[in-house]
């Protein structure tokens, strides 16, 4: 059926035709970068995000480089023009992250053994009401889906082309590829082993415990996750934050058929003694159980198994387990 086809044009006085309050505002999704919401908010307001930097006073187009460095007068029109608040318009960022330097860096282009600068998941973003991007795609040490168990992927599977939703020049939504159309939430899983997740499962809670409780052992740490490919004897790069996330999947299988020394530190005790037994658990929620039963048999009355709490504190279990450990058994009254 071939009826009459209308054009729509963004005329360049958009701003001051809703100078205000733009026409529709858009809340932040859980988890969600900076670069999906502004995307969304275009789409949402009848602008192609290519577009939408003319809006924002950014020239000549749009970049998720404002993830990391946002001016002031930019948050500013956001939040003015969106009621959206300062500080969850700020918390989409990455700037001031302590994790920074695990960030995967913007190319233009990349080989297919480079890295691209955001990663997703087909499965989170089909099952998505509004598909959208989430932070912690954007870093290197991040390689799979904790909730669907598939590896993540970085690029486009039809075009082999990064995600560049931020130069879309159409009012086409972020899951489509900007170059070639590509529907990504079609996309076939990615095969990863499971010890190649229970090393990435244990690194995240590493993370969170030393951020938490010891942030002077941060910087080390981000040093060794950088350096994990030399670890693992790949010559593709020697940063984690250059490969692609095919390969960074391979590095991590690799390294988890491996001791973890090149991740246990010898310099702070303490570190390197959270680290091992998280690493050796395989994660948060293994080392509760561990944690538990521990307690279960000191005690002398054991219990069913039961699922963790889930808001169960990490560092807080760790410096109990450890006191449990260094006082030892603990005799009855009568022993």
């Amino acid at each position: 059926m071939n009826g009459p086809r209308f054009a729509i044009e963004i005329r360049e006085r958009y701003g001051n035709v809703v100078r205000d309050r733009w026409p529709v505002s858009v809340d932040p999704l859980p988890n969600e970068v900076l670069s999906s919401w502004l995307h969304r908010l275009a789409l949402a307001n009848g602008l192609a995000p290519r577009s939408f930097a003319d809006v924002l006073g950014l020239r000549p187009r749009m970049s998720p480089r404002l993830e990391l460095r946002l001016p002031r007068h930019v948050a500013a029109l956001l939040a003015h023009q969106t009621g959206v608040s300062h500080k969850s318009i700020s918390a989409m960022s990455m700037t001031g992250d302590a994790l920074t330097a695990l960030l995967l860096p913007l190319r233009e282009n990349s080989d297919r053994n480079r890295s691209s600068w955001m990663q997703y998941c087909p499965l989170c973003l089909a099952d998505d009401d509004v598909p959208y991007f989430r932070r912690h795609w954007r870093l290197a040490s991040r390689i799979s889906c904790f909730e669907h168990v598939t590896g993540l992927r970085d690029r486009c599977p039809s075009c082999r082309s990064g995600i560049a939703s931020f130069n879309q020049g159409e009012l086409i939504p972020q899951h489509f590829c900007a170059r070639c159309g590509f529907d990504l939430r079609s996309a076939s899983k990615t095969q990863i082993k499971a010890a190649a997740r229970r090393l990435e499962r244990s690194i995240e809670d590493i993370c969170r415990v030393e951020l938490a409780k010891r942030p002077a052992s941060v910087g080390d740490l981000i040093s060794r996750l950088l350096g994990a490919p030399v670890a693992a004897d790949l010559t593709s790069a020697k940063s984690l934050t250059n490969l692609s996330a095919s390969m960074r999947i391979r590095c991590f299988e690799r390294l988890a058929s491996d001791p973890h020394d090149w991740l246990i530190t010898d310099k702070d005790v303490g570190a390197a003694y959270w680290r091992r037994m998280i690493l050796a658990a395989g994660g948060h929620q293994e080392l509760i159980a561990r944690f538990a039963d521990a307690l279960e048999k000191q005690q002398g009355s054991p219990r069913p198994k039961r699922s963790p709490p889930e808001g169960a504190d990490l560092s807080s279990l760790l410096e109990a387990y450890w006191r449990m450990h260094a006082e030892g058994p603990r005799r009855g009254k009568n022993g």
